[in-house]
């Protein structure tokens, strides 16, 4: 078995691995599976992060056969989040999973990555018992929509408390985003950074989709990535006009 980056056409094998997972995983109809993998992983969205140096897609290669893959992205200098590990079905109980799961830890350590979360569906029972079995702590919930239907996502960490990792800003200022601090967003949380490692001067968020500091709040509690389009709706406005 190898386990190797990822390469362009390695996407059909994805789609159908992704497909059958999702499949055998969760109780999604096949409407919904068909609508999430044309969007998650089409020919062009799969291009995109293949050249996306923060996006690492591992296979499990099994004599030219891809049997299943993960999905990670570095949210900043040394964390990293790993989406989703898919295993095709036919091929579960063999240890692939486990083996997947050690081969992505050792590339994003390649990436110098040393605090790594996890997120998965709550109604996952194999994906959640996973985390458990290897230490990791539920730290939050999150959703993420499915063929227009919100799901509840739980995320695992390895310890409780990250704390705040220094990052760089493009003027050389340095600043520090707080990962255990964050708003929601449409597509990735957005941190609050700090302008002191021990201080509580905002300086502004940083966007873990894409991985863009300096965001602001504007006065009705709206954040909005200009490089992503990730967004935080303001929360007040709504039970304004209830």
């Amino acid at each position: 078995m190898e386990f190797r980056r990822a390469r362009p056409a390695d996407s059909p094998a994805i789609r159908d691995v992704a497909r059958r997972s999702l499949g055998a995983s969760y109780s999604l109809g096949p409407h919904a599976i068909s609508n999430a993998i044309e969007e998650w992983y089409n020919e062009d969205e799969l291009a995109t992060k293949l050249d996306d140096p923060d996006h690492v897609i591992l296979v499990a290669d099994d004599a030219g056969q891809v049997v299943g893959f993960s999905e990670s992205v570095v949210a900043a200098a040394n964390t990293a989040t790993l989406l989703w590990l898919h295993v095709d079905p036919a091929h579960r109980g063999e240890g692939i999973a486990s083996d997947l799961f050690a081969a992505t830890r050792e590339e994003l350590g390649r990436l110098d990555v040393m605090n790594l979360r996890g997120r998965v569906l709550a109604e996952n029972t194999e994906g959640n018992e996973f985390y458990d079995h290897r230490e990791f702590r539920q730290v939050g919930t999150d959703t993420v929509e499915i063929d227009g239907e919100s799901y509840v996502e739980n995320i695992y960490a390895e310890s409780e408390q990250w704390g705040r990792e220094a990052v760089e800003t493009p003027d050389g200022r340095t600043v520090y985003v707080d990962h255990d601090n964050h708003e929601r967003g449409s597509k990735a949380p957005f941190h609050v950074v700090f302008s002191e490692r021990e201080a509580d001067d905002r300086y502004g968020y940083f966007c873990s989709n894409c991985n863009t500091l300096a965001l602001v709040m504007d006065s009705m509690g709206r954040i909005e990535c200009d490089s992503c389009g990730n967004v935080r709706k303001p929360v007040r406005w709504d039970a304004a006009y209830l």
